[in-house]
């Protein structure tokens, strides 16, 4: 969408007028030069060669230069420049190799003038000198750069980088005789034209290509950069070493780079690919562009601006077939977007929050941050009334500190080296972790294991007599469930005149049912059940006791003063009347000898301690006539999982995950358990812990996770006399014909273990070291070294 907001510039007595607009080209452009009155600009491509008008309202095309009945290779252009003292000069860079020179004075309709051939291949980039109307650099993808005087057929010099192709050469602004140029490897070299045969300098400024250069039009010695790595860095080369004073981060490998005018620290960018958008970066705010053009519709191929000292109009070119005229009030600004608050924590547990300053209420009372421990490692910079950004986007940033010892992840380290996640059963593995969950405080922690061995570890139904001895016992499976209570304590007449009424034909066993959500507790003391107001003389649930032998109620402390006994109705559901029945305490014994009583009623009266000191009941049913399968807890035990992730506790994840196994994995996705882990095994390598994180991936159920320790086990070995490396073949060098790795105690080859010292390298076989340095701290090759081994 076409903007119609209008700018004048006035510069030396012309203006410069114009709005943001654009042209449809007949093919992609390669690149855009403009002239040096401000009022052409030239496009070229593999398929275009033309020269624009720049109208107020519109671009008009004034020359095409592809003229000619064949289509001819030197007219695929890869750049083109305009000279900035000779408005009938132009230059390209063909494809084929070929740097030809175009004269817009010429009469004819073909407008060519000279063609170089002197490349083996593509041309990159071609520059002319400044100054000097005749001089003109090209840079090729034979690595070569080469420099044509026009006043003669061949070139003057040759420049060969002594590397990959050259991507950009640029001739200084302010030093007549000084180019850069940049290549493939990350290097860039400045050269002296009056020297052909080495550089002046060389550094590496990019880790990958490095695309693009461009001159500071002010500053003497600033070089801007830009490379495949998605940076574009400013050096200044007066210095002795090339030195980075400025970097800017883009999301995308930067193609061209060109300083703003009249802005001395304002800079163009575009992408070579995926970032169709124009950027203009305050090298001084390097991750927040301060301008963004986004007219165009596929990849920027070439940038300038309109006149070298009017920073408001900028012309580009792109192979979305578009030529585009942006005026700078137009472009948006992602800095107000931006998000001025943020939240970090340290490496220390400290809380960095950012926010707008107009939000942050000042605080007389506010103590600075001081670092206590160390040095602040964050400050707030007082902004500069002058910058442009000055109020746009700017936070005040508060440092909150921890309390000493409250951020300690000692618990973190103890348990990972602590935890058992393999080698034995599972029972004994969620014991072993719940107590050493417990021992360092995380009894939430402990309670999980104690369920989760409770769930996979609980024994099948046992039959009635197993589960009378086998009350308070601990077992490695749980602890089975039985009710007991005392019948001596009982209200007078209630032990032995109990009888149940049959009158309706029921033949079903004296032994009572529990329904589990009303199993109750009761201890030594006899305290009242939970849930009701009858003193409770029964024992539900899990009670401990010796082995052997049933725990029962103490008879001392029971309540004669009741007058009668009854079950809390939460706890037995009544199934039938209570009525009196004589009294006597051999009513038991008869009723089991009655032939009308049934084989059940009689095994459970028959369990009746003929002591006359007491009296019990045994109810020997279990809670529940079948015991749950694990998988029916499966979905509880994920929800779980995810609630420690989610947590933070990734560990107590990760090693459920690893202790369960098959038991859990397949009710979650890989995906989930692959992140769990890479997180686990980051936060271990973070703590040192490599044995632990070792353990962790070998023991993983996740495929992606178990082959980590399989990647780069490859160890490289070098000949410790030549230093060449080590075929694999043998143990002795291929180029020396010595052995590699002799033992400095026994003088033999070391085929196996190998272990040497880190300050002199001289080593051998472990037993043989391990005892040269019982008695003797030095080196046993004799070079005086005082090694240690622990």
């Amino acid at each position: 969408m076409e903007k119609m907001s209008r700018v004048t510039t006035a510069l030396g007595g012309s203006a410069l007028t114009g709005r943001t607009m654009h042209c449809h080209l007949d093919a992609p452009a390669n690149a855009i030069s403009v002239c040096r009155d401000a009022a052409q600009v030239v496009v070229a491509g593999r398929s275009i060669f033309k020269i624009y008008a720049i109208e107020d309202e519109q671009f008009v095309e004034k020359l095409n230069l592809r003229v000619g009945r064949k289509p001819s290779l030197n007219l695929s252009c890869a750049d083109v420049v305009w000279h900035q003292m000779d408005e009938n000069l132009l230059a390209t860079a063909a494809t084929n190799g070929v740097v030809v020179t175009w004269n817009l004075g010429r009469p004819s309709r073909n407008k060519q003038d000279q063609l170089f051939t002197e490349h083996k291949r593509t041309v990159n980039k071609v520059c002319f000198h400044p100054t000097e109307a005749h001089v003109l650099l090209s840079g090729s993808q034979d690595g070569f750069m080469k420099c044509f005087d026009l006043r003669r057929k061949d070139s003057v010099s040759t420049f060969s980088g002594q590397s990959e192709s050259v991507r950009d050469v640029q001739f200084s602004i302010r030093d007549y005789f000084t180019f850069a140029s940049t290549f493939e490897n990350g290097n860039v070299q400045l050269w002296d034209i009056r020297r052909p045969d080495r550089c002046e300098r060389m550094f590496t400024a990019h880790n990958g290509p490095v695309f693009c250069c461009d001159w500071h039009p002010e500053d003497r010695g600033w070089l801007a950069t830009g490379g495949r790595d998605k940076m574009v860095k400013v050096w200044d080369m007066t210095t002795h070493r090339a030195k980075e004073v400025h970097c800017v981060q883009t999301i995308a490998s930067v193609a061209r780079v060109k300083w703003r005018p009249e802005c001395r620290h304002h800079l163009a960018t575009c992408s070579m690919m995926v970032d169709h958008n124009i950027y203009v970066w305050d090298v001084r705010r390097p991750f927040v562009p301060a301008a963004m053009f986004e007219e165009h519709r596929d990849v920027t191929t070439g940038i300038a601006w309109r006149h070298p000292h009017d920073p408001s109009f900028l012309l580009s070119g792109s192979k979305d077939s578009t030529l585009c005229q942006h005026l700078f009030r137009d472009a948006s600004q992602p800095v107000e977007r931006a998000n001025p608050e943020g939240l970090c924590y340290g490496l220390f547990g400290d809380l960095a929050f950012a926010a707008k300053e107009s939000l942050v209420a000042t605080e007389s009372g506010r103590k600075p941050y001081a670092g206590d421990r160390r040095h602040p490692i964050f400050f707030k910079r007082k902004l500069d009334p002058a910058e442009p950004f000055v109020g746009l986007a700017s936070s005040a940033l508060s440092v909150f500190e921890i309390e000493p010892g409250s951020g300690s992840m000692s618990w973190f380290v103890d348990t990972a080296e602590r935890y058992a996640l393999a080698g034995r059963p599972l029972a004994e593995l969620c014991d072993h972790n719940a107590k050493v969950a417990r021992e360092l405080g995380r009894n939430q922690v402990a309670q999980t294991w104690t369920m989760l061995r409770i769930i996979y570890c609980s024994p099948g139904l046992a039959s009635a007599t197993s589960l009378n001895h086998s009350v308070g016992k601990g077992s490695s499976c749980g602890l089975p469930l039985m009710n007991s209570f005392n019948l001596k304590d009982m209200a007078p007449g209630l032990g032995s005149e109990t009888r149940l009424d049959r009158s309706k034909g029921d033949t079903r066993s004296d032994t009572v049912l529990l329904d589990s959500s009303a199993t109750l507790i009761t201890n030594e003391d006899n305290e009242e059940t939970e849930g009701s107001d009858v003193p409770a003389d029964y024992l539900l649930g899990d009670v401990e006791g010796e082995e052997d032998e049933l725990y029962l109620l103490d008879p001392e402390h029971a309540h004669p003063e009741d007058p009668e006994y009854m079950l809390p109705q939460e706890a037995f559901p009544l199934r039938h009347e209570i009525v009196d029945t004589p009294p006597g305490p051999d009513h038991l014994q008869d009723k089991a000898d009655s032939p009308h009583v049934s084989g059940s009623e009689a095994d459970a009266a028959s369990l009746a301690p003929v002591d006359s000191s007491f009296s019990l009941l045994s109810v020997s049913h279990a809670l529940h006539d079948t015991r749950l399968p694990p998988d029916f807890f499966s979905a509880l035990v994920c929800d779980m999982l995810r609630f420690y992730a989610e947590q933070g506790d990734v560990q107590m994840a990760v090693s459920v995950l690893i202790v369960l196994g098959e038991r859990v994995r397949k009710d979650i996705d890989e995906q989930t358990q692959e992140h769990w882990y890479t997180s686990y095994i980051d936060l271990l390598q973070r703590f040192c812990l490599w044995n632990v994180s070792n353990q962790v991936v070998k023991l993983s159920t996740s495929r992606a996770i178990s082959c980590l320790n399989q990647a780069s086990t490859t160890l490289h070995v070098n000949c410790s006399h030549c230093k060449r490396p080590m075929s694999s073949r043998g143990w002795v060098c291929d180029r020396c014909h010595r052995c590699a790795s002799m033992c400095a105690v026994c003088h033999h080859v070391v085929k196996g273990l190998f272990v040497w010292c880190q300050g002199c390298s001289h080593g051998g076989h472990l037993q043989h070291i391990m005892k040269w340095l019982e008695g003797s701290s030095h080196c046993p090759a004799g070079c005086g070294h005082l090694c240690e081994y622990s």
